[in-house]
């Protein structure tokens, strides 16, 4: 019993880490209309940079965690400036082999920077340890990383609800000539929103770092599990991307509990049925 408790714990943590990183994706998909798959890449930074802060520069855990998702964000900003930009009209395809390509330029260049070795971000000592809830002992950072997923969730959800940025980002989903149409720079909101993308991705990398390790290659994982989220969950729906990062985060950490050989088949199994029976995701919205 103590066991699933533990396992029930790493798979919420994972789904609050997924959650991060695939709202991140989902809002530039979705006011951009950019499946930007050199988000993993960015993800992947976000870590590497906490890491070299922490051991050179910043010791301070998560002064350093927030730095790196400033830098990341910061090239996020350049890469839908001086990239993305110039390419909006020429089609989806010209954009998804660009950002393809960046994906593997930012892993080769990460590979010279940091080399091939597994890298670890050290917990401070405060964070390292376990509490007692209910009888059962549980990773301390495991549960403050399910707290500051909620937290980001909340945060999100106000943004988007409840303010007028957030107020254009939904009209910009329905309908972008209308937003411009109205006097809104919609360039502006378009870099706006690229920004918090990159901003996620790199705060995702940063507290993922202790827990799944910094690896070449790390960036493709999680963009594949990031894209399943995303179409599990439904394009434009805040609340699908929350609960379908939960059912990933569940499906993958169990999978691999009791299943290992198999874990990824079962995740893949289930997105296709949740394809067959809800084309737009589970809580995705119609298209048309």
């Amino acid at each position: 019993m103590e066991v699933l408790g533990v396992q029930l714990v790493n798979a919420l943590s994972y789904g609050m880490l997924l959650f991060i990183i695939t709202s991140g994706l989902s809002l530039v998909f979705g006011i951009l209309g950019v499946l930007n798959l050199a988000h993993g890449s960015l993800y992947m930074l976000g870590a590497y940079i906490a890491y070299s802060l922490t051991m050179k520069y910043v010791p301070v855990f998560w002064l350093a965690i927030l730095i790196a998702s400033v830098i990341v964000a910061l090239l996020a900003l350049v890469v839908e400036v001086g990239l993305l930009r110039p390419t909006y009209h020429l089609g989806h395809l010209s954009q998804v082999l660009l950002t393809f390509g960046l994906a593997y330029v930012f892993h080769d260049v990460a590979k010279v920077l940091w080399g091939t070795q597994v890298l670890s971000l050290t917990l401070p000592i405060e964070l390292s340890g376990s509490v007692q809830v209910f009888g059962q002992t549980f990773p301390i950072y495991r549960l403050l990383v399910i707290g500051i997923g909620l937290f980001v969730g909340a945060f999100l959800w106000f943004l988007q609800e409840k303010t007028r940025f957030g107020a254009i980002i939904r009209a910009g989903l329905v309908d972008k000539e209308m937003v411009s149409g109205l006097g809104i720079n919609i360039k502006l909101v378009f870099t706006s929103v690229f920004l918090i993308g990159g901003l996620l991705a790199g705060f995702g990398g940063g507290i993922a770092a202790p827990i799944l390790g910094i690896y070449p290659g790390m960036e493709f994982q999680t963009l594949i599990l990031a894209l399943v989220v995303l179409v599990i969950g439904g394009l434009g729906s805040f609340l699908g991307t929350f609960t379908a990062s939960l059912l990933v985060g569940l499906l993958e950490t169990f999978s691999k509990y009791f299943l290992p050989e198999v874990s990824l088949f079962i995740i893949f199994v289930f997105m296709a049925v949740v394809l067959v029976t809800k084309p737009n995701g589970l809580l995705g919205k119609k298209v048309g």
